[in-house]
């Protein structure tokens, strides 16, 4: 039975992930609980990853402008390119 990932926080989810990831590992995991534990898995890193873009969003960075003074801006992807 997969369990939903729905509840906590990205903290407590990325542990439960880190958790299911050692289970896997363990050779002597029947493969019925490995195919459910994998599927769990799978949910709760979409539900990282959705979380961690959600924060990307939000973050905001201090850039200079042509004047050289600082600005506030939203966080840009392409900061690391330019």
């Amino acid at each position: 039975m997969v369990k939903k990932a729905n509840a906590g926080g990205f903290e407590e989810k990325l542990g439960k992930l880190e958790e299911i990831v050692g289970k896997l590992e363990d050779e002597n995991t029947p493969i019925e609980e490995s195919l459910s534990l994998f599927e769990e898995g799978v949910t709760i890193s979409k539900e990282l990853s959705v979380k961690l873009e959600e924060v990307k969003r939000k973050i905001e960075v201090l850039r200079k402008d042509a004047e050289g003074k600082l600005k506030l801006e939203a966080f840009d992807d392409e900061v690391s390119e330019k």
